[in-house]
């Protein structure tokens, strides 16, 4: 597939998926926002050619529909993958005539991996005295902290083991030479800096910025632990990763192809503010100390092309992305956790906040094993609820994944609660950075019960209106939470929604209009163990029985960030321009 960035902006160019812009734009604010509605319009990738203050242009919405998705990556790493699983299957023991049906996956798997070449693009250019505000890094909301790299790829080395890590970890530039260095919990990189802290040494640091689109989707790909990005890129690609001798002493290996490469290291002990930043949550998350990155030289390309990408509520560009890797590495979640058939972490909740599988349930309680399993798998660890059943889904349908569920839980003994757990890095729902609470739902075999789908009784008090989200499920519009904290508590004991299995307490009823809003709204403003209430809880043998409803508290709270929103202003500005980003429309 594509060897770097302009290969596949080529493509798009054939395949008219990308629409080149003369106008001059502000990286502040006003491109993003011109991506913003370009992608709620399902439109074409973005090439800004003059961007103010800045010599190189930015590209941004390269993934942003289903289409360039195919145009990335093709078919072929999915057809990799099953067969890989596949042949597994079938090699176990292994049999001369499989073996020779299987030849063209040792063929592909010479592929794998990265070559060091002599010569490369990213040299052309080099300067021992960086100057980062000369490049068009991106703000995307008037709250946020400055200007990010939003698309970078970090590399690392261990420096315990020397194995590597690419991931994506957001970057704010505070100045010519520094950043902020975004290294949430559980995350690669941060587990090198933590090893290079313990032993008083800084760590040295490539962020690169462009290259195949194979690196990026390599970069956020949720793999274990010690398992090679590099290697998921090559095989994306279908050709070995090249990199390239670093010209610094002491330097790590730079990605050939890339379009910059910020290289330099992050020195132990040294922490600076970083954020806000209006994140793919929907939300602002908000300045915390992090560590930071001395940049000691740049690298680019000649004619060197700055790709970003713009977050914020659901669904931006990064949705599609996580999607596709979902699917692509879907074949492989029963091979290390064998009692899971599929699993799926919706995208419109932020991924972490919820994820539904369909699990093996062949003796009693064996869902719960591999629901524990799942919670201790990875970046799976973070997942703050998780839905299970054992009964045939596609768990792209929440609606009709969560009905199967609710039709089959038994409350007493399949809704599980776990306080003081990690939590992920941008979820504020606990009011504590990284710490927060799970919950687990089980429903499995036969139908328990059939799901209430109207509703016409009267409302509690503090409740203004109620509308069904689906079988089982209403929401309820009530008070702020502000002036009643205890409503959730008292409608739970109401009796007045007794039919439904759960009840969802939101600021405004309108998010039961669909399961894109609901998602949102719901799943990522509320903390398990601290909003979640019924209308009898009993205790016996230290496990506590729920009775329903059950009532979900997804009120805004104080402690909670700001949604993001655009300015007025610059919403008034891109009105007033648009036919000059787009004089042909």
């Amino acid at each position: 597939m594509h060897k770097n960035l302009r290969s596949f902006i080529e493509v798009l160019r054939k395949e008219g998926e990308l629409v080149e812009i003369e106008a001059e734009v502000d990286p502040y604010l006003e491109i993003a926002e011109i991506h913003r509605r370009v992608i709620e319009q399902q439109g074409k990738a973005l090439f800004f050619k003059r961007v103010k203050n800045s010599s190189f242009p930015v590209v941004t919405n390269l993934f942003g529909t289903n289409k360039r998705i195919e145009l990335a990556f093709s078919a072929r790493p999915q057809e990799f993958v099953k067969t890989a699983v596949e042949m597994l299957d079938h090699l176990l023991p292994p049999k001369p005539k499989e073996l020779w049906k299987y030849r063209r996956m040792g063929l592909d798997a010479l592929k794998l991996g990265t070559k060091e070449v002599k010569k490369a693009p990213v040299l052309e250019r080099f300067s021992r005295e960086p100057k980062l505000t000369e490049l068009p890094l991106l703000q995307l909301w008037h709250e946020d902290g400055g200007h990010f790299v939003t698309l970078p790829l970090v590399y690392t080395e261990s420096p315990t083991t020397g194995k590597h890590n690419l991931g994506m970890y957001r970057i704010q530039r505070y100045d010519d030479r520094t950043t902020g260095i975004h290294w949430q919990i559980g995350k690669g990189g941060g587990f090198h800096y933590f090893e290079a802290e313990q032993r008083g040494e800084a760590l040295p640091v490539n962020v690169n910025i462009g290259g195949a689109p194979a690196l990026i989707l390599a970069a956020i790909a949720p793999l274990p632990e010690d398992v090679p990005e590099l290697m998921l890129a090559s095989l994306l690609a279908g050709a070995k990763i090249e990199t390239v001798k670093n010209p610094l002493e002491g330097g790590l290996r730079l990605l050939a192809e890339a379009e910059f490469v910020l290289s330099g290291k992050v020195p132990p002990g040294k922490r600076r503010p970083e954020g806000p930043f209006g994140d793919h949550y929907g939300y602002y998350s908000l300045a915390h100390d992090y560590p930071v990155f001395e940049c000691e030289a740049v690298f680019h390309r000649r004619d060197a092309i700055y790709p970003a990408t713009v977050v914020g509520k659901p669904r931006q560009e990064d949705f599609f992305i996580g999607d596709y890797l979902q699917e692509l590495l879907s074949p492989l979640f029963p091979i290390v956790m064998p009692a899971v058939r599929d699993i799926w972490s919706y995208g419109e909740t932020g991924f972490h906040s919820l994820a539904a599988a369909v699990v093996k349930e062949r003796y009693a309680r064996e869902a719960l094993g591999a629901g524990f399993r799942i919670l201790g798998e990875g970046q799976l660890s973070l997942t703050k609820f998780l839905m299970l059943t054992d009964r045939p889904q596609d768990l792209r349908d929440f609606k009709k994944v969560f009905e199967c569920v609710l039709e089959r839980v038994d409350w007493a003994s399949d809704f599980f609660i776990f306080d003081r757990t990690s939590f992920d890095t941008l979820d504020y729902a606990s009011g504590k950075i990284n710490h927060g609470s799970k919950a687990m739902l089980v429903g499995v075999g036969d139908k328990k019960r059939e799901l209430a789908r109207e509703f016409r009784g009267a409302l509690p008090v503090g409740v203004q209106k109620a509308k069904v989200f689906c079988g089982g499920c209403i929401v309820a519009e009530g008070t702020s939470y502000e002036k009643d904290k205890t409503l959730a508590e008292r409608i739970a004991i109401s009796g007045n929604f007794n039919e439904f299995q759960v009840v969802v307490l939101h600021d405004r009823v309108e998010y039961a209009d669909s399961p894109e809003k609901f998602l949102w709204a719901t799943w990522t403003r509320f903390n398990p163990s601290t909003d979640i209430y019924a209308r009898d809880m009993t205790v016996k043998n230290n496990h506590i029985s729920y009775s329903a409803p059950v009532v979900i508290d997804a009120r805004m709270k104080p402690w909670y960030p700001k949604e993001v929103e655009v300015r007025d202003d610059i919403k008034q500005l891109v009105d007033r321009r648009w036919r000059e980003y787009f004089p042909s429309k």
